[in-house]
């Protein structure tokens, strides 16, 4: 009968007798394999809808803002030449963004590590021993020679731990979203540096502004001694004048150096940020200039971008999800390990014998280990990073709440700076007409120096608080681009933006409201 052997043939035998149980065993493992505990992290739709990008009040005539996209260099919208190349030199050389960077490495070794765990480990081994048993040994005893002899050993070992609950892919996942935030992380600085710097650029210039404006009044002070002194000596004013003229002289005089080593210290923090010495900039930042020009049109971008454009927000999303995969790791603790070990080489007492057939050996099968008893160290575990994931979920709620709260504080300010801005204009320039008023009354002899005084104190303060407002509003405007998340390029993160919708005004100022008719 076909299939069967003759009667005393032969009987053929497999060569491998166990392979059968071992492809059984694999395929089995394989199969499993696909299992995953843990719950799966499921990202966070719909925050921050209820953010309304505009003020409570627009400004009477104020810039401007619309939904256009947010510009990741905002700093351009100055257009100031000076600015740009500092933030461009700080986005390269500050220390701050590149220890961020080296943390990225960090995170990106950790994934490496993490995601080694999903594939077998194979070494390489050889071993050389010459070694002799004792002569009143049990060995002995039983006929083995007790001389000297040699051993030599070469092979490979292997072992592969079967992911059958997820635990290596889990792990490989929260450190795929730890490596994720802590790129966020990096953004989130670069953000704060371009905001600082910008802070930074802008206090110095009005802090030179304001020295210019300390100058104006010291030759204006000069002037006004001068005139009283002439009065003085022609016998038509008192010593009061006099001595009042030299003490506002010399209080104005003591405004300079407090500003002057405002302006130094300002000069020092913007070399700090680009990772310069001391005075490393002073010769190309001591030259005073203007304020930067405030831009035509504010671009806000969409309220749903939001969660998309501020990387401490997509950096807490990273966290929550490196927290959810932990709790997987906790969970495939608490299931059986199944693994396969494998050996194979040669051995041999002598070492010419190492490449004879006869001297190879091999060893290869299953190994499982079922936790039974850990004195509640593996539910400890799950109950820790549980609870880290509920912070976690927290953190990120409490960081969304705060961009909604920044936002609205920054387009609040923003709006006030320039109704402020406003006032203190017609403020300065009705004391300017003050002042000229009382200083040809003066001249004249139609009114007493007490006037004057007290004009030029008070073109001196609105010129300041000018001057304060002006640098002010600039200022608000860097805080509502840090608040909106500006300063990095979110598509190059592959962080895909809201669909677009047509730029519409917010707050037009009130004469383009009057040319467009009821």
């Amino acid at each position: 009968m076909h299939g069967q052997q003759q009667t005393g043939a032969k009987t053929t035998r497999p060569r491998f007798p166990g392979l059968r149980q071992y492809a059984g065993v694999a395929l089995w493992t394989l199969a499993l394999a696909g299992c995953t505990v843990g719950p799966d992290f499921v990202r966070p739709e719909g925050v921050l809808d209820e953010v309304v990008l505009a003020p409570r009040q627009d400004p009477a005539n104020g810039i401007p803002m619309s939904r256009a996209a947010v510009p990741f260099q905002w700093w351009n919208l100055f257009n100031d030449a000076v600015l740009t190349g500092l933030q461009r030199r700080a986005q390269a050389e500050n220390l701050d963004l590149q220890m961020a960077s080296e943390r990225i490495e960090q995170s990106r070794a950790q994934l490496g590590i993490a995601s080694s765990r999903l594939w077998p480990g194979i070494g390489v081994g050889a071993s050389y021993t010459r070694e002799a048993l004792s002569e009143h040994g049990k060995f002995a005893a039983l006929g083995a020679p007790t001389r000297p002899g040699d051993f030599w050993q070469l092979g490979f070992d292997a072992s592969w731990e079967v992911d059958l609950w997820g635990r290596a892919r889990r792990a490989r996942e929260g450190a795929a979203a730890a490596l994720e935030a802590t790129a966020y992380d990096r953004e989130a600085v670069r953000v704060a540096l371009s905001a600082e710097v910008a802070r930074t650029y802008l206090r110095l210039r009005g802090t030179q502004a304001q020295l210019d404006i300390a100058r104006q009044n010291l030759d204006i002070a000069r002037h006004t001694l001068r005139l009283a002194e002439s009065r003085a000596r022609n016998g038509v004013a008192t010593r009061f004048e006099t001595s009042s003229a030299r003490a506002e002289l010399a209080t104005v005089k003591a405004t300079i150096p407090e500003l002057t080593q405002h302006r130094n210290a300002l000069m020092n923090a913007l070399a700090l940020l680009l990772g310069e010495p001391p005075r490393a900039l002073d010769g190309e930042l001591r030259k005073a200039m203007p304020l930067p020009s405030l831009p035509a049109r504010v671009p806000l971008g969409l309220s749903s971008e939001l969660a998309r454009r501020r990387p401490d927000i997509l950096r807490a999303e990273a966290r929550l999800h490196a927290a959810t995969a932990a709790i997987g790791v906790a969970k495939a603790d608490f299931y059986p390990r199944i693994g396969l070990k494998g050996r194979a080489g040669v051995e041999a007492f002598e070492a010419a014998d190492l490449d004879s057939w006869d001297s190879r050996f091999f060893s290869v099968g299953p190994t499982v280990y079922l936790p039974i008893f850990q004195g509640g160290r593996l539910r400890q575990r799950l109950a820790l990073n549980e609870a880290r994931q509920k912070t976690a979920a927290l953190a990120y709620r409490h960081t969304v709440l705060r961009a909604w709260h920044e936002v609205d504080n920054a387009l609040e300010a923003w709006a006030a700076q320039q109704r402020e801005h406003d006032e203190r204009l017609v403020s300065y320039q009705q004391n300017r007409q003050a002042l000229h008023a009382a200083e040809r009354g003066y001249q004249q002899g139609a009114a007493d120096y007490l006037s004057v005084l007290t004009a030029q104190r008070s073109v001196l303060a609105s010129q300041t608080s000018l001057n304060a407002s002006a640098t002010g509003a600039t200022l608000a405007l860097v805080n509502l681009y840090k608040s909106l998340g500006g300063g990095w390029n979110p598509q190059a993160f592959g962080v895909a933006p809201s669909p677009p919708e047509h730029p519409v005004a917010i707050a037009a100022p009130a004469t383009a409201r009057s040319k467009a008719g009821p």
